[in-house]
């Protein structure tokens, strides 16, 4: 959850559709959902139920990800006779901000902390440069 929040944070300070605490909860459900398949598989075990029922934890993933990015789509927005497209960028560390979540769940730690300090570079440094050659999305 902290690691969502140093993304999360980011998107705050430039007062995006989804923030701080948006960030948190969202790879908190994610690590939650991924930890309480190991839970499952256990109460479903062969043993107890047999071959008539098999368990698919990559199923818990997928569906961490269809509802992040369900709920990224309402970041999104178009605007201006121009169509401009917003909220993009916040809709991508939301589903990064789910990632993260997976990865510590999984223990996967030096993964989740460099995608955390990986994503903090694009949001923030890569904004500069989006914004120093004319990029659509410098601020979303």
């Amino acid at each position: 959850m902290f690691l969502g929040g140093l993304v999360g944070f980011e998107r705050e300070q430039l007062n995006r559709p989804a923030g701080f605490r948006t960030h948190i909860i969202v790879a908190g459900a994610a690590a939650l959902l991924v930890l309480l398949t190991d839970v499952l598989i256990t109460h479903f075990s062969v043993e107890q139920y047999g071959e008539s029922l098999r368990t698919d934890p990559i199923r818990i993933v997928e569906a961490v990800v269809t509802g992040v990015s369900f709920l990224g789509a309402g970041t999104i927005f178009t605007s201006g006779k121009g169509h401009t497209v917003k909220g993009l960028t916040t809709a991508a560390a939301l589903l990064l901000s789910a990632a993260i979540g997976i990865a510590v769940a999984l223990h996967q730690y030096v993964l989740a902390v460099g995608t955390t300090l990986l994503a903090l570079v694009v949001l923030r440094l890569l904004r500069n440069v989006d914004a120093s050659v004319g990029g659509s999305d410098a601020d979303h």
